[in-house]
């Protein structure tokens, strides 16, 4: 089974939050805090796994969850680091901000490597809060939370050569002559469920890799048959060689075909239409009118297609003449880098602790957001020193002065989540 498109979950790991500990000594009940950092959460790293071919794996597991961060200990003791969740995808895959469906990265090269999410930082613990006037810091810093996205995994096959033409014309006979590839051959159409790779590896020329896409039919562009599921392989190749059965066998017009496929390219991407292509009839053997070959050559030549080819696949007549044809135009066709518009890519945003601040109906200056989530989290709001330390952060953070901009004044309420109390200068 071919799986080419997979949607998955992703969650990086928590940092642990640091500890709340204070040393016990002989003689002394307490010789001060000592209370460890939280170790940093794990984060998901997607790596080019090149022995893979397929996004099957993904099929089968949708959720990809990296471990959190381990707490802080006493005596200083830091808390461990949680390992980075690896996730392998063969060479080739897109990877797509489900939500927008812009391009996060394009795994294209064998040693690839790309951080998606990042583990969150582990939490400081009670030591980093001592101070000259706060000897005993009783609270400490939570970790900082891991992070969630929906990806979008896409896999376009990386080859120099790409195979195009109806079903049943003899791509896969072709490709199965030139390369070690098996692929299932059969007298009738859509045999080619899926693409199939192979290496052209022949004495005088320089190895390349070659690529049979099946299903393109006409109004593939537009999501018919099974060609929408394969059209995206072509954008990888850097040659097309378009193959015709001329035998007429089939009582189908070769040239209609020849131009069938080409319209659906351009109506899937108009650039493909600039992308070098061979032209090969094939099933030469089979005809009783030579001079059909003619009149195909000069119909595509009108067309601006000047290397136009036969072969009979099946007896390898002429195949290697366009194996070299095809080692010949690789040398003169640059491997691009993928290039992709502006507005095609996802730009993360910068994760900040933020809060917002609402006046509410009964006139309470509501502060929200996950700043104020982990303030009070690491806080105990019944200890006045705590307090101390909360209202600190406040002004520290610039909330007090955006309360004042705001026009507050003194015995107004101010709300964080279920904790209220009374704004004084």
């Amino acid at each position: 089974m071919f799986i080419d498109v997979a949607d998955i979950f992703l969650k990086s790991g928590s940092g642990g939050d640091g500890a709340v500990s204070f040393a016990h000594m002989k003689y002394k009940a307490n010789a001060g805090p000592d209370g460890g950092d939280g170790g940093k959460g794990g984060s998901v790293v997607f790596v080019v796994d090149p022995d893979m071919t397929t996004l099957l794996d993904f099929k089968y597991k949708r959720r990809y969850i990296a471990e959190n961060g381990v707490k802080g200990g006493a005596s200083k003791c830091y808390g461990a680091d949680a390992e980075d969740f690896i996730i392998k995808v063969p060479m080739g895959t897109i990877i797509k901000d489900k939500d927008s469906g812009k391009i996060i990265a394009d795994l294209s090269k064998r040693d690839d490597r790309l951080v998606v999410l990042r583990g969150g930082k582990g939490g400081k613990g009670n030591v980093k809060y001592t101070t000259p006037t706060r000897q005993t810091p009783d609270f400490a810093e939570p970790g900082m939370p891991g992070e969630e996205k929906n990806i979008t995994l896409e896999l376009k096959l990386l080859a120099d050569v790409g195979l195009l033409g109806f079903p049943n014309v003899g791509k896969s006979t072709f490709l199965s002559k030139v390369t070690k590839a098996t692929p299932k051959i059969a007298n009738y159409h859509f045999t080619t469920l899926e693409p199939n790779l192979g290496v052209v590896s022949l004495p005088g020329i320089n190895p390349f890799v070659i690529a049979d896409i099946p299903g393109i039919i006409e109004g593939a562009a537009e999501g018919i048959g099974l060609g929408i599921d394969f059209l995206r392989h072509i954008e990888r190749t850097r040659l097309l060689v378009h193959i015709v059965d001329v035998s007429g066998i089939e009582g189908r017009d070769p040239f209609e075909d020849f131009n069938l496929i080409n319209e659906e390219l351009r109506k899937y991407n108009v650039d493909l239409t600039d992308r070098p292509q061979i032209v090969v009839m094939n099933k030469t053997d089979l005809l009783y009118d030579k001079s059909v070959i003619e009149e195909f050559t000069k119909k595509v030549n009108e067309l601006g297609f000047m290397d136009v080819y036969s072969m009979s696949a099946a007896t390898q007549d002429g195949v290697a003449e366009i194996i070299k044809a095809c080692a010949e135009k690789l040398q003169s066709i640059p491997v691009e880098e993928a290039l992709y518009d502006e507005e095609d890519l996802f730009i993360p945003e910068v994760k900040r602790f933020t809060y917002e601040i609402e006046i509410d109906e009964d006139g309470a200056y509501v502060v929200s957001g996950t700043f104020v989530d982990r303030l009070l989290k690491a806080i105990n709001i019944n200890n006045p020193d705590h307090l101390r330390y909360f209202q600190k952060v406040l002004k520290n953070k610039g909330v007090i002065r955006e309360l004042t901009e705001m026009g507050i004044q003194d015995g107004d309420t101010i709300r964080l989540n279920s904790f209220e109390f009374e704004y004084y200068v």
